[in-house]
């Protein structure tokens, strides 16, 4: 019989007593200091609060990087040690994966594979990837989650008001609110690997027609809820290729931009989590040939009407209609904005959409050193929201907003050259809402999912 964890309460209890301790301290030094009137160091406050996240490990962790992708959400000091956080967390040992897998095959697992590594490839804030050859010699990776998972995560997003309470105290431009519930949901998320099974599958039937983007397939037989068995794509890490020619850079940078814009403008759906370690790079010919896509966790499937705000905020800063712009905010839930917030927020908007703006081949910082990039704008829009009233962002825009940031990243370091213009115009070519509605419909309708009904 298999061992069916819940989300328990003694492992919760537990849990709040780590997470409150150790995050706790930091936001009370900071309430003291508000109270008392004393001075605070916010650098040493913020690392502190970096080296008691990253000891805890865990879904917190991953909230935390999160968080600081989020203009404005928390001081500069504060994002510049949560983005030191790694994902990597001390692995399971080989008696507990043995007791994970018995827990999710049965007492015979072992008999399932034809070999299978003690050792993790890879591990992470949520579990660990170990390498192992199926029965008729294929290679593959078996994604195993870590135990007392789902308590971990409720009680993490219990301790979540404590971060937002120090960005309160911090006389916030940004409503958090919504905020709160974008990440709970998307965490959550990320424990159901049957879900995620899903997103592989959906991702396979998305990017069918390109040769640039590699998805593995899943091995439903030696797949459970909180096991998920994959191909195994051989490929290298992207950061092994940041000395290679720029034409090979220029591959790896079109597969990337392919790989996130192309499921979203046709089918309205991203990759919210493009950070490094997701991706590797094939080699055809001795040469890079495209992206392993490697990591389906999380996955946001949008409104098809939020994507027609993506394209009409686009639309109307190329074109200059205010009109439009304003009309691409409300669709996408920002309310009772005034002209003023609208020129601001289209400070980051200009930011973002900066290289799919110019009809010419640039990387995407374009002389801004990536040490600089984008500190400037988001500067710009806190004082610009604290001048004339705090904002509250849609829950709908948050992994948006991610993915786009973390993207920009991916290419700062690829320092690709390219026509963002031609390759976004590419994607969005006889863009139709309706016919995104239909495809998204379609493909979730086969893969056996549903959109979330947000508003």
């Amino acid at each position: 019989m298999r061992d069916r964890e819940q989300n328990r309460f003694s492992a919760r209890a537990a849990r709040y007593a780590r997470v409150g301790t150790n995050v706790g301290g930091v936001a009370a030094k900071f309430a003291a200091s508000r109270l008392f009137g004393f001075g605070l160091n916010r650098g040493k406050n913020a690392s502190d609060l970096a080296a008691a996240l990253g000891g805890l490990k865990g879904p917190i962790m991953k909230v935390a990087q999160l968080m600081a992708t989020i203009p404005d959400l928390l001081p500069p000091e504060y994002v510049e040690e949560l983005q030191k956080l790694q994902s990597d967390a001390p692995p399971m040992g080989w008696p507990f994966v043995k007791r994970r897998m018995v827990a999710e095959l049965g007492r015979d697992w072992q008999e399932k594979f034809a070999a299978f590594e003690h050792k993790p490839a890879a591990a992470a804030s949520l579990g660990q990837v170990h390498r192992a050859l199926s029965l008729d010699g294929q290679a593959l990776a078996c994604k195993l989650q870590y135990p007392d998972m789902q308590s971990a995560v409720e009680a993490d997003l219990q301790q979540l008001d404590w971060l937002f309470a120090i960005h309160r105290r911090m006389d916030p431009v940004i409503d958090t609110s919504e905020i709160a519930k974008e990440i709970a949901a998307r965490v959550r998320e990320e424990l159901d690997y049957q879900r995620e099974a899903k997103h592989v599958a959906l991702y396979r039937a998305m990017l069918k027609s390109t040769d640039l983007i590699r998805v593995p397939e899943v091995w439903p037989e030696l797949s459970t809820g909180r096991l998920l068995t994959l191909d195994w794509l051989d490929g290298r890490k992207l950061l092994a290729h940041k000395s290679a020619p720029l034409a090979q850079r220029n591959v790896i940078g079109r597969a990337m931009f392919t790989a996130w814009w192309f499921p979203f403008s046709r089918f309205g759906v991203i990759h919210g989590d493009p950070h490094l370690g997701n991706y590797t790079v094939f080699e055809e010919g001795g040469a890079p040939g495209g992206i392993n896509l490697l990591d389906y966790g999380c996955i946001r499937i949008f409104p098809p009407k939020f994507v027609g705000g993506v394209v009409d905020l686009y639309n109307g800063l190329l074109h200059e209609d205010h009109d439009l712009v304003v009309h691409a905010y409300e669709t996408w839930g920002f309310k009772g904005l005034s002209r003023e917030t609208i020129d601001i927020l289209n400070i980051w908007a200009k930011f973002i959409y900066g290289p799919l703006l110019e009809d010419r081949e640039r990387t995407i910082a374009d002389g801004v050193k990536p040490s600089e990039y984008g500190r400037r704008e988001a500067f710009r829009v806190h004082q610009g929201l604290r001048k004339h009233g705090r904002v509250r962002v849609p829950r709908e825009f948050v992994f948006m907003d991610r993915a786009a940031i973390g993207l920009g990243a991916v290419f700062l370091h690829l320092d690709a050259r390219l026509n963002f213009y031609r390759l976004f115009n590419e994607a969005i070519e006889k863009f139709s809402l309706a016919e995104v509605g239909k495809r998204q419909a379609a493909a979730l309708r086969k893969v056996g999912l549903v959109a979330e009904k947000t508003s």
